[in-house]
């Protein structure tokens, strides 16, 4: 994939939360439960309610497109599947696929780069990802510059050879080798290496990763990749999705015009890739650098075709993927020999993998979790799950895709739903069928599935703490790499065949692709964004409301914030705010933790706590048709915990694993360095997160956790925010009922002193050692002279997005697109009410560890005095946003995130209409100014994390003081 930065790195603060009860009329009130009065929505209704009209038409060429029509948002999402992925490759091309959707962005004949032109545009990011079975291409685009975007599309489809050099080959292996890296620098990031190896003989299709081997990249040639272009990438193995704003008449006249000149190409031979049974059962233990014990149980399983394959995720999310799972209720809640527990189907065009892991609480005996473990998962498959456990599941899952409805495109949206329908089973309604299947499941059906797949010889691998033991550049190779010729540094990647009759048929068609150029046709005009109108109300009790209406799909999301967060902890009480609202599920007076899981799977509901550094929220995620006994649940959540000695204690277990486990991941020992470095321990803003420190979270007590409650969790320092399919007519009623009667305490409220003066910076670079790691975390900060509620600070947003927020920003350019030293590099600026930070976060390969530092500074220092934005970065970060407004705000989940942004900076509600005219005003002037105050790199503190003896050599000439830490914290 492109992604910038893996989602493990970019942020480890998110915690959980509560809210205040206000005595006994409080509880009272809210006890009142409405299940007689308010019945749920049947299972059947809701399957009805997910529904993605289509339509399908194919060219002579073979290349086959699917249209839905959503005129919601001026916006198509453009979702193009080659049908072929890691599956195909042969030995000694293990990551062939994924290496070559990386060159498919290095430009065709035509397009010499397929970013700037669309980000301009106002597209989304221009991105790919390949699987096993596909490799897919995504953007999602204003109506206007649909044209454009096929025109790029058709370009690498049709003309992409010319522009593939050796230069493009050689930068994108070395971002793809980071990105391996980077995987395996996780914890447990070697783990699917062991599992895809133990699960599958040498040779099977999905045995080796998509990653692939080092040595393997290493090797690959010009010439592969040519070949690779002309077998696999012609229109006849093409399926495209267009949906949102277009029609199937439109589409076809388009698709013609782009796509119908490019020839057919050779069809891709289906391989034989069926699910192995083992002979026997295999174990096997891996030593690595991580905080507790994880132990995996793994089979391979049936095709995403199969009867079997509903029945079998289903009960596999019986199993470990409720929160009210059999595992979690057992092994966390009950006994308490682990501290998480999952199990998933994780499900692909020939076969699946059947997963099932835990994470042991540390001072158990390994043994006897593994023991329970298998005892809970052997009794399962023996009994199987109840009706009830059914359609809960069944249940969740259907809420969820009737969310995914509001996205057209991107990985997961309407156009790659059906696009992957019609790739896997030349049905692009398979979600229908699978919805269909999965409500009317039966517990006989699911227990036969599960007996005749998980009663096989199983696959265990136990990954426990130490010395890492294997060497993740040696894994996700074919498998017999002992054998196979070693490459060597001076031969990588040489051509194997650069004469003869393949060499001469890739240089003719390289010629004709080339032979007649094609020019990129206008942008047309696009409409700019609508943002809903915002409502507001006023409890009787006080309480502030606001309401965006937006029926286009029949849910309603509810956020209750309070002003707290875990800058209302500072350093002394790291942690307290977040575990008191992690245990706001965990038990209410009325209402266990079990009861509550399973009262939010019957709904459909999601009922999720938060805790950002300003604010402390509760979010409710419920179906239009069941909104009433969610927000009783909810209600109760908030108003009533129960904080049991039990319930305080188990959690206080997890959250120990989690911090642990923040502290093992390199990101997160930077992330728990760094804040308290910039801001110092007296402020709110200086602790080292949410999840706190083993010495505040250890004493805590229920009656300290009442206490933290009480005081923050308070109505006068509440408001709700609301969008979805309910007017305010229909929501006030709903609220008074369950909130109208909530009384503020007669104390004063508290709060927290933001302008706590932060120490004077000074640069620096922080060393913290992480043994044995191939990459090192590298994160910049510093403090800004500005709070988050200061106005006028758009230029500065779009100077930080020229140097280093976004894929075409001049550091990722660099780093990455040039050097190949990282997978990606982002520059952020915090969106807090006090003061505002500047951070830059990567990580790079070890031993350019120093370099890279300097090439960061060099070009932080360079804007705008030695390079001032340019014309093309000017056009990109102003138009390009003015265009992509409507793209920011596609789901009620969008639209929420901006009301409350805008209520918490201070913003007026028709901020988002305005912003188009604000960029307007903006020129280069107002950027080059905004970076030359703010982005550079003075006083900044560097703190990177990676291998002492690879890093401490590199820095002697950078020009820092250097100093070494063992920890931040603690």
């Amino acid at each position: 994939m492109r992604y910038l930065l893996a989602s493990a790195i970019l942020s480890l603060t998110f915690s959980t939360c509560a809210i205040a009860q206000s005595g006994p009329i409080a509880e009272a009130t809210a006890s009142a439960s409405s299940e007689n009065q308010f019945q749920p929505a049947t299972l059947a209704s809701l399957v009805d309610e997910v529904d993605i009209p289509y339509e399908t038409f194919t060219l002579e060429n073979g290349l086959t497109t699917i249209v839905h029509t959503d005129r919601k948002t001026p916006v198509v999402g453009v979702t193009v599947y080659y049908r072929v992925g890691s599956k195909s490759e042969p030995r000694g091309k293990t990551g062939f696929a994924h290496l070559f959707e990386h060159l498919m962005f290095g430009g065709s004949a035509n397009v010499p780069n397929f970013d700037i032109p669309l980000e301009a545009a106002g597209s989304t990011s221009t991105n790919g990802s390949t699987w096993y079975d596909r490799t897919n291409y995504v953007e999602t685009v204003p109506t206007g510059a649909l044209d454009l975007a096929l025109f790029m599309e058709s370009d690498r489809m049709g003309h992409l050879l010319p522009a593939v050099t050796q230069d493009k080959l050689d930068k994108q292996r070395g971002v793809v080798q980071n990105e391996k890296r980077q995987g395996d620098n996780q914890p447990y990031g070697l783990a699917d290496y062991a599992i895809g190896e133990g699960l599958l003989p040498v040779g099977h299709p999905y045995r080796h990763s998509t990653i692939g081997s080092m040595a393997d990249l290493d090797a690959a040639s010009l010439a592969d990749v040519r070949k690779w272009f002309i077998d696999n990438y012609g229109p006849n193995n093409v399926v495209i999705a267009l949906a949102g704003d277009i029609d199937a008449a439109t589409a076809k006249k388009k698709i013609e015009h782009w796509f119908g000149d490019i020839p057919r190409g050779p069809d891709i031979a289906k391989v034989s890739a069926e699910p192995v049974t083992l002979a026997a059962p295999v174990s096997r233990e891996m030593t690595d650098q991580v905080p507790v014990t994880r132990i995996y149980r793994a089979w391979s399983g049936p095709a995403l075709t199969s009867p079997d394959s509903v029945p079998l995720a289903i009960g596999m999310h019986v199993l470990g993927g409720l929160a009210s799972s059999r595992l979690d209720n057992v092994l966390v809640r009950d006994e308490q020999l682990a501290v998480s527990v999952a199990a998933y189907a994780q499900q692909h065009e020939q076969l699946s993998f059947l997963e099932i892991q835990m994470d042991v609480k540390p001072g158990i005996d390994r043994a006897v979790a593994e023991k329970r473990l298998d005892e809970v998962v052997r009794q399962f498959v023996k009994q199987g799950p109840t009706q009830d456990e059914l359609n809960r599941a069944a249940t969740e899952m259907v809420s969820q895709q009737i969310g995914a409805l509001e996205v057209v495109g991107g990985f997961s949206g309407k156009g790659a739903t059906l696009a992957e329908g019609l790739l896997y089973a030349d049905n692009p309604a398979l979600y229908k069928d699978q919805l269909d299947q999965m409500a009317s499941l039966t517990p006989a059906q699911v227990t036969a599935v599960m007996q005749r797949w998980l009663s096989r010889p199983v696959y265990r691998l136990a990954v426990i703490p130490g010395e890492r033991s294997e060497s993740g550049a040696a894994m996700g190779g074919w498998g017999d790499e002992d054998t196979a010729q070693q490459i060597s540094p001076q031969t990588r990647g040489a051509d194997s065949d650069t004469t003869g009759p393949e060499a001469a048929k890739l240089a003719a068609e390289t010629e004709a692709q080339a032979a007649e150029p094609r020019t990129a046709p206008e942008l047309s005009q696009t409409r700019d964004l609508t943002f809903p109108d915002i409502q507001h109300a006023t409890l009787s009790n006080g309480m502030a409301i606001s309401l965006a209406h937006r029926d286009a799909i029949p849910k309603v999301l509810i956020a209750m914030e309070f002003d707290a967060g875990y800058a209302a902890d500072g350093s002394a009480g790291a942690g307290k705010q977040s575990l008191m609202m992690d245990m706001l599920e965990e038990g209410t007076t009325h209402r266990d933790a079990i009861a509550i899981a399973e009262e939010q799977e019957r709904l459909g509901a999601t009922i999720s706590t938060g805790t950002s550094l300003d604010t402390s929220s509760v979010m409710l995620s419920a179906l239009t048709a069941n909104l009433a006994p969610s927000l009783d649940l909810m209600a109760d959540v908030i108003r009533n915990p129960a904080f049991t000695q039990e319930d305080v204690a188990r959690v206080k277990g997890q959250r120990l694993a989690d911090i642990a486990q923040a502290e093992a991941s390199p990101f997160g020992i930077a992330r728990r360095a760094i804040e308290p470095i910039l801001y110092g321990p007296q402020h709110p803003y200086g602790s080292v997160g949410a999840l706190g420190t083993t010495a505040v979270v250890e004493p805590l007590t229920p009656a300290d956790l009442r206490s933290e409650h009480s005081r923050w969790l308070r109505p006068d320092l509440a408001r709700i925010t609301v969008v979805g399919d309910i007017t305010m007519e229909q929501l006030i009623p709903q609220l008074e009922r369950v909130f109208g009667d909530w009384q503020a305490p007669a104390a004063p409220a508290p709060g927290k002193d933001l302008t706590t003066p932060t120490p004077k910076g000074s640069a620096r670079i922080v060393v913290i050692d992480r043994p044995n790691s191939p990459q090192s975390a590298l994160m910049f900060g510093k403090v800004l002279p500005l709070t988050g509620q200061d106005a006028g600070q758009e230029p500065l947003d779009l100077a930080n997005e020229v140097i280093g927020n976004g894929f075409l920003s001049r550091l990722n350019t660099d780093l990455r697109e040039d050097k190949g030293w990282t997978y990606g590099i982002r520059t952020s600026l915090s969106d807090v009410k006090g003061p505002r930070s500047f951070e830059v976060m990567t990580p790079v390969q070890a031993d350019r560890t120093a370099d890279s530092i300097k090439l960061i500074l060099a070009d932080m220092k360079a804007f705008p005095t030695a390079r001032p934005v340019d014309d093309v970065e000017l056009q990109r970060v102003t138009q390009g946003n003015i265009r992509g407004l409507p793209n920011r705000f596609q789901t009620n989940a969008q639209v929420l995130s901006g009301i409350i942004a805008n209520q918490h900076l201070g913003r007026p509600d028709d901020y988002y209409a305005d912003l188009a005219d604000i960029y307007r005003a903006i020129d280069g002037k107002d950027i080059d100014e905004a970076a030359a105050s703010y982005l550079q790199p003075d006083n900044m503190v560097i703190v990177v994390v990676g291998d002492r003896k690879v890093v401490e050599p590199q820095l002697a000439d950078i020009g820092l003081p250097v100093e070494y830490i063992d920890s931040a914290g603690e």
